[in-house]
């Protein structure tokens, strides 16, 4: 069935023969109608679309398997001369019952949910940030300096901002975007609040939390995008899907060229990846000494990246073998998690009695664990410094010419 946003054109494969069977109504009725004139053992195949999900499930009931196949893999449709709603229909029809048909996985219900949160929450992260930058382009063509302030949003930056000479217009545009700021934080705090009381009872969440640089945000964003971390055999499979392996061109004897990462996959997901990537390299540990060393030779955006992709391989080691990052912080690690549970809505502990979070505010304490973590960074750093960088063997060079030619 090839979909759309208002009908569906249905065909039936049906011992090697097609017929077409119609259009049937983009809604859960004329779904429900379709569902119950096939058979319990009929399976059937769409593509990934925004309302795929929805036609699943309605559709789940009645037949025996729901396929949804991956759009950017089917080239049969896409480059095909004829296409039409009835051909493409006809090709995903016959492309499953030869079993070519690429796949993609379908969310329980649970993750389904955590992947709408995460990915509202994307957006109204980046409307924010959108909002900060015409206000920061106002005063800047109005030649006001920056801000001395470290948050131009806050208390002081705001009584700052009110003092600026700018237009009437211009003011009145300022206002309107605080306000529009005001609002939007209310709508990401109730956010957080649904996303952190859905992940409490996580074991994947809290195993994530362990890494530095990952917050409560990155660590639900990364187990919503990966769902099932048994899909994933190794952990260039979980790079791949985040899009952040890079892209490959060889022919022929020649060699092999690597450009630029893939960027396939979830965006957002890849997204917090670097976001975390950047926090992780301004914290003492392993993950900041291979920051340096990539920095070092390629640039700190590339470094960045680079930290990202590492932090990938080790969120799958970590999910895979059910284990704590081995250099985690535990004070620190308490204090997140102890934030994950205030964004819930779980009540404040009062009394004498003080919980594990409490130790991150002991300055001595978080000293010890940051020594740790100094000396951590240190090991790794006399791990690698023997590492050189070696060019193409002889055998390589011989595998590149031509039998018979020196």
């Amino acid at each position: 069935m090839d979909i759309h946003r208002t009908f569906g054109e249905v065909v039936i494969w049906e011992r090697g023969v097609l017929r077409h069977a119609g259009r049937v109504d983009m809604t859960r009725t004329g779904l429900e109608g379709l569902g119950k004139a096939l058979l319990t053992t009929d399976e059937v195949v769409i593509e990934a679309t925004g309302n795929c999900m929805a036609v699943s499930r309605v559709l789940s009931p009645f037949v025996a398997r729901v396929v949804i196949a991956n759009p950017l893999q089917v080239k049969a449709i896409a480059h095909a001369h004829v296409k039409t709603d009835k051909v493409d229909a006809g090709t995903l029809a016959s492309l499953y019952a030869a079993g070519f048909l690429p796949e993609i996985w379908t969310p329980d219900p649970q993750t389904e949910r955590l992947r709408r949160l995460t990915a509202r929450r994307y957006q109204v992260v980046r409307h924010r940030t959108r909002i900060k930058n015409e206000v920061h382009a106002i005063l800047h063509a109005h030649l006001i300096p920056r801000c001395p302030h470290a948050d131009l949003f806050n208390g002081r930056g705001r009584a700052w901002l009110s003092r600026q000479p700018v237009p009437e217009d211009e003011r009145a545009a300022i206002e309107r975007h605080v306000r529009e700021l005001d609002r939007l934080q209310e709508d990401l705090k109730d956010l957080d609040r649904e996303i952190a009381s859905g992940s409490l009872e996580d074991p994947a969440v809290r195993r994530l939390l362990t890494i530095t640089g990952v917050n409560v945000a990155v660590a639900t964003g990364l187990v919503a995008a990966i769902g099932d971390i048994g899909r994933f055999k190794n952990p260039q499979k979980l790079v791949s899907y985040f899009g952040l392996n890079p892209r490959v061109r060889q022919s022929g004897l020649g060699a092999a060229h690597h450009g630029r990462i893939s960027k396939a996959g979830r965006s957002h997901a890849r997204a917090m990846l670097v976001e975390a990537a950047w926090a992780a390299a301004k914290a003492p540990g392993p993950l900041h000494a291979f920051f340096v060393r990539i920095r070092a030779k390629r640039g700190h955006q590339i470094a960045a990246v680079a930290l990202a992709r590492k932090l990938t391989v080790l969120c799958w080691h970590l999910l895979t073998k059910d284990e704590d990052y081995r250099w985690a912080r535990p004070a620190l690690v308490a204090s997140k998690t102890r934030a994950m549970e205030l964004q819930a809505g779980l009540p404040q502990k009062k009394g004498n009695r003080r919980g594990p979070a409490y130790a991150y505010n002991v300055k001595d304490l978080r000293d010890q664990e940051r020594q740790l973590a100094q000396q951590a960074e240190r090991d790794y750093e006399r791990f690698v410094e023997r590492w050189r960088t070696r060019g193409p063997t002889s055998g390589v060079r011989g595998r590149l010419k031509p039998a018979g030619l020196e």
